[in-house]
């Protein structure tokens, strides 16, 4: 009951407010390990989230963790996504990082989970069974926030990325990459109790 009422239960991660304005956050986030995998969504009738299914298997989301312990891995929060260029609109799984690139001239998908903190480091996740699947470290990383609620459409999230880039650049923070879409809550959740934020990383 508590995700269709929007309560976050699952681990988030760790982060300091360094500032805070009426327009943003900038927020400096601890290093994390993630399990991710890359592949080209035409694989899976076009659906950019497909790979959601390799990583729920890894961490044991829906039943026997595919690792060599095996030991099953807790879920994490907010679902991030990436894309290449500009906003699109994503299907909701959790957790998980997804980002766009090309290779071979094919348009490839890399989605993440981020793993829960207490693995420091990329050693002492257990290793997956699926070669698919590669477990890598994210060093520190400063992000400008920003936090709506509702439902995040693709014009939602492009005006709040388009006021958000404007308020850091005017404030003298130089943007170094593409925007990330955080979503604390399954899609389930109604929809003006969810937890949405637009990331947007800097020096």
């Amino acid at each position: 009951m508590g995700m269709v009422l929007g309560r976050i239960t699952v681990e988030t991660p760790k982060y300091e407010v360094i500032q805070s304005s009426n327009d943003y956050e900038i927020r400096k986030y601890a290093s994390s390990v993630l399990a991710e995998v890359t592949y080209d969504p035409s694989q899976f009738d076009g659906n950019k989230d497909g790979g959601f299914m390799v990583l729920a298997n890894y961490i044991g989301a829906l039943g026997n963790p595919q690792n060599t312990k095996p030991e099953k891995i807790a879920m994490t929060a907010p679902v991030i996504t990436k894309t290449g260029g500009g906003s699109e609109k994503i299907a909701m799984t959790a957790p998980v990082v997804t980002k766009e690139g090309s290779g071979e001239g094919k348009k490839m998908v890399t989605m993440q989970f981020v793993l829960p903190a207490k693995y420091n480091k990329a050693e002492e996740a257990p290793t997956p069974v699926d070669e698919r699947v590669v477990i890598k470290e994210e060093g520190e990383r400063k992000y400008g926030v920003v936090k709506f609620g509702g439902v995040a459409t693709e014009q939602a999230v492009a005006d709040r990325v388009e006021k958000l880039k404007k308020s850091l650049e005017r404030d003298g923070h130089k943007v170094i990459g593409e925007f990330l879409l955080a979503r604390y809550n399954p899609p389930w959740t109604l929809p003006p109790l969810r937890t949405n934020e637009v990331m947007i990383p800097i020096e």
